[in-house]
C-alpha cells in the first residue's frame, strides 16, 4: 500500500491515489474517498447485481467484526476466507472492529479484552481471539484492536490515558502475532489513534502509533455526536501533524457531508460510507447540491433547486445535527404527505436508476405501505449521490474550487449552521 499525493491544498486537504491495494497490489483508491459500507459483506438492501449498476464504486469493501465474530466457527470450517464466503470478487477487503452505523454500549473493556456486539449479543475478544478472526476472515487490511470507549463527553483524563495505553499495548501484541502468522502475509495493519477530547492524549497516541510499522491510521472516538465540530477539527488537525504524510488517515464514524468537508480540510483521506444507509433507514433521500459546474445557465437552475430543497428540509421539523438517528438538513423525508403528489425525481439531473425511472410520489407510496422496494430504490439513489459527492470533492481540490463546493454543500443549512456554530 502506497499513498501518492498529487496536491496538498490550503495547508491540510490532500488529493492523491492510494495504490498497491490488495494481495495482488493491482487495486487503487482515489483520496479523499470512502469505503463501501456493508453488513456482512452486502450493501444493505442491494444485491451484487443491483449494486454494480452504480458507477464509480470504491475498490475497498468494509466488513466489521461486530457482524462477523459470531460466525467464526462457520468461517473456520469454510477455510477459504470471507471474500469467497460472501461472494465478493474483484474488491479489496478491509476489516474494522465496530459497525459505524450502530452505537456500541460502553463499559465492557478490560486491560486484555474489547467487546463487539452482534445479533446474538456481546462477544468478548482477547488479542488471541481477535487475531484468530483476522486469520479466518483473510482481509487485505484490518484495523488493530483498540479501546475506543472514550468518545462520551465528560470521560475522565485518567480513563482517556488508560485508553491510549491499552490501544498501544493491543497494537504491539497484534503486530507480534501478525508477523508470525503465515496466513496474514501481505496483509496490512492500521493503527488506531485514541485520546478522547484531550489534545495531549490525542497527540501522544498519534506520535506513538506512528512509531509502529503500520500501513495507515484509524482516527477513532471522533464520531458524530461525540463532540463539537470545531473541537473535532482542532483535534484532527493536531493529530495529522504527527502522522507521516505518505500513509493514509481514515476517520471513523463520521459521514455527514459538512463533517466530511471539515475532516478533509484537517488532513483526513478516507471515510466510512455508512451515512447513505442511515438516511435510507429514515425513509429519506439525499438531495444536497455539489455541482461545481461553471455553466452560468445551469448554475441559475441549481440555485432554484437548492432553494426548493432548503425549503423542504426546513419544513421537515427541527433538525438535530448531533444525533446520528435524526434527520439532517442534507435530505428530504419522503414519508411526508407533501410528496404524495410530487411527480419530480428525487434529484433533478441525477443519473441513478431510481431518479431516471421513478418519482417522489411513488417512493412516498412505497414507504407508507411498507414495501421492501422503498429501501432498494432509496439505497440506490443515496449511495450514488454520496459517492458522487466524493467525486465532486476530488474535482474541487484538483481545480482550486473547494470554497465553491463548501458554499454549495453548506448552503442547505443556511442560517441554521450559523446558529449551531
Amino acid at each position: 500500500m502506497k499513498l501518492e499525493l498529487s496536491r496538498v491544498v490550503q495547508g491540510g486537504s490532500r488529493l492523491g491515489v492510494l495504490r498497491g491495494l490488495g494481495r495482488t497490489g493491482r487495486h487503487s483508491l482515489e483520496v479523499p474517498g470512502c469505503l463501501l459500507y456493508t453488513h456482512f459483506g452486502t450493501v444493505p438492501h442491494l444485491t451484487q447485481d443491483t449494486l454494480h449498476t452504480l458507477s464509480s464504486l470504491p475498490s475497498v469493501t468494509q466488513v466489521t467484526l461486530s457482524n462477523i465474530a459470531e460466525h467464526q466457527e462457520v468461517l473456520e470450517e469454510f477455510k477459504s476466507g470471507f471474500r469467497k464466503f460472501a461472494g465478493l470478487h474483484d474488491t479489496v477487503l478491509y476489516c474494522s472492529l465496530h459497525d459505524p452505523a450502530t452505537p456500541c454500549p460502553t463499559g465492557y473493556t478490560t486491560n486484555k479484552t474489547v467487546s463487539v456486539w452482534g445479533s446474538g449479543g456481546r462477544i468478548e475478544l482477547t488479542v488471541a481471539k481477535f487475531m484468530a478472526l483476522q486469520r479466518t476472515v483473510q482481509p487485505d487490511w484490518y484495523q488493530s484492536m483498540a479501546d475506543g470507549e472514550t468518545w462520551q463527553k465528560n470521560t475522565s483524563r485518567k480513563r482517556v490515558r488508560k485508553s491510549v495505553d491499552r490501544t498501544l499495548a493491543h497494537l504491539d501484541e497484534c503486530l507480534l502475532v501478525h508477523q508470525k502468522s503465515q496466513e496474514l502475509e501481505g496483509v496490512e495493519v492500521f493503527g488506531v489513534v485514541e485520546g478522547g477530547d484531550i489534545l495531549e492524549e490525542r497527540v501522544r497516541s498519534a506520535r506513538e502509533t506512528a512509531k509502529r510499522p503500520v500501513a495507515g491510521f484509524c482516527l477513532d472516538g471522533l464520531q458524530t455526536g461525540s463532540m463539537d465540530q470545531i473541537l473535532r477539527t482542532q483535534l484532527i488537525t493536531a493529530v495529522t501533524k504527527e502522522l507521516p504524510e505518505d500513509k493514509p488517515r481514515l476517520l471513523q464514524g463520521v459521514g455527514r457531508p459538512d463533517e466530511v468537508l471539515a475532516g478533509v480540510e484537517a488532513g483526513v483521506d478516507l471515510f466510512e460510507s455508512f451515512f447513505p444507509f442511515q438516511v435510507t433507514e429514515r425513509g429519506c433521500a439525499l438531495c444536497f447540491s455539489f455541482d461545481i459546474s461553471p455553466d452560468p445557465e445551469r448554475a441559475v437552475l441549481e440555485l432554484d433547486k437548492e432553494r426548493d430543497a432548503a425549503g423542504e428540509t426546513q419544513q421537515n421539523g427541527d433538525l438535530n445535527l448531533d444525533d446520528q438517528t435524526q434527520m439532517t438538513s442534507f435530505e428530504i423525508n419522503l414519508k411526508d404527505k407533501r410528496y404524495q403528489d410530487d411527480f419530480r425525481p428525487l434529484v433533478e439531473g441525477c443519473g441513478c436508476y431510481c431518479c431516471k425511472n421513478h418519482q417522489r410520489a411513488y417512493l412516498h407510496h412505497l414507504l407508507v405501505t411498507n414495501e421492501l422496494l422503498a429501501g432498494v430504490l432509496l439505497m440506490i439513489h443515496n449511495t450514488a449521490h454520496y459517492h458522487g459527492f466524493f467525486g465532486a470533492l476530488r474535482e474541487a481540490l484538483a481545480n482550486d474550487k473547494l470554497d465553491l463546493l463548501k458554499r454549495k454543500v453548506l448552503r442547505e443549512r443556511g442560517g441554521q449552521a450559523e446558529r449551531k456554530d
